[in-house]
């Protein structure tokens, strides 16, 4: 059980500050949601009065949210400070009170990413740089607000002499990066903190390894700190990627079928799913300009798609935090009990969705895994 749960809402353009305590009263719920590939998102409701300094500074702007006004929520359990989310204001919409009643004022808003697909840069040369420099040129620019980058190098070095070939950029920052991840198979996300300032990018492959939370238990009457659990089994979501490429030396193309086996995620269910498209004519390529790949990125990019349609196992529920005892956390393992010898284990969390309002605080979760039946005898209390 908890005992003490504190909101700290930060916010200012480029740098952001704590808000004075007369905003902070005027919060009245929160909605931060993340995702572990792509961007995250918010939104803060604001009940507000006609004379309240939020609505002077909404009729300011002509009702369009502030360029770079930089928004970050800490939520601090049992002394630990858990950095929700780091970004700006993409949005605003305020809707009058009936009766005298006040005025609701939402800010909407989403990840720094938001900052890196603004402005198109095509045709910016990138000479003699690899893919894993010009990912780190580019999110250099954005150090001023607290971005570290985290770069896993791949296994396609390919550099191209500047007299023959002079890469560039194709579209904004975050649509070039997110480009440069998919020919290598990686991904690519922005994750706030560890500290309130402070946000990593990581550019590499997905890893579903690593430390594990404290177990989620459903059906146990005492034991139980989760309000609902409902599971999927999608088997026809398996299927085995066939990748075509081609081998110059003898003209022809030669099809490699992928299997789904990841060192970097492991099995965490102990029967895994056949895939339906063993023979043909199921079995063809999963992508349609695959021939033209190298076979190094062929296999690096079908070992990613067979990854992730080998995630067959879905479960989605919610959570009281006072009840769990903590913050549930995105791009994490977490244990789960309770839910019978097929779905208990270990799960990758995929998503989570916090709901915060006076008195109570709430998640929303989607966890995956690519099989059925625990690998594992116990998990974390």
């Amino acid at each position: 059980m908890l005992d003490s749960v504190q909101l700290t809402l930060m916010m200012g353009p480029v740098i952001a500050t704590p808000v004075p305590s007369n905003v902070l009263d005027c919060l009245s719920s929160v909605e931060v949601h993340i995702v572990d590939v792509g961007a995250s998102g918010f939104e803060l409701t604001f009940m507000i009065d006609k004379q309240s300094p939020l609505q002077l500074l909404f009729l300011l702007t002509g009702g369009r949210p502030i360029l770079f006004m930089r928004c970050i929520l800490v939520a601090t359990v049992n002394g630990v400070a858990n950095v929700l989310i780091d970004g700006v204001i993409t949005k605003n919409q305020i809707t009058p009170g009936d009766q005298g009643a006040n005025w609701a004022l939402k800010l909407t808003g989403s990840d720094l990413t938001a900052l890196m697909d603004q402005s198109v840069w095509s045709g910016f040369p990138f000479p003699a740089c690899p893919r894993e420099a010009r990912i780190a040129l580019i999110i250099a620019k954005y150090a001023l607000f607290g971005i570290l980058p985290i770069i896993i190098p791949s296994l396609l070095f390919d550099v191209s002499l500047p007299i023959l070939n002079i890469p560039s950029q194709q579209g904004t920052d975050l649509e070039y990066i997110r480009q440069l991840a998919d020919e290598v198979g990686y991904v690519f996300y922005i994750s706030a903190g560890p500290v309130a300032g402070t946000n990593t990018a990581y550019w590499g492959p997905q890893v579903k390894i690593g430390p594990i939370q404290p177990a989620l238990a459903g059906d146990m009457d005492a034991y139980s700190n989760v309000e609902s659990l409902h599971f999927s089994f999608d088997q026809d979501k398996c299927r085995i990627p066939l990748v075509y490429t081609y081998v110059q030396q003898i003209g022809l193309s030669i099809p490699i079928p992928i299997p789904p086996i990841d060192p970097l995620q492991p099995p965490l269910g102990a029967v895994p799913p056949i895939p339906t498209n063993l023979l043909p004519p199921d079995l063809v390529s999963y992508r349609n300009d695959a021939s033209k790949l190298s076979i190094p990125q062929a296999i690096m990019m079908g070992l990613a798609a067979g990854a992730e349609s080998s995630e067959v196992v879905t479960c989605t529920g919610g959570l009281d935090v006072t009840r769990y005892g903590g913050v549930l956390n995105a791009r994490q393992l977490v244990g789960l009990r309770g839910a019978g010898p097929a779905f208990d284990g270990l799960y990758y969390v995929k998503s989570v969705t916090h709901k915060i309002k006076r008195g109570e605080y709430k998640q929303d979760f989607t966890l995956t895994r690519n099989g059925l039946v625990s690998t594992v005898n116990t998990v974390n209390l």
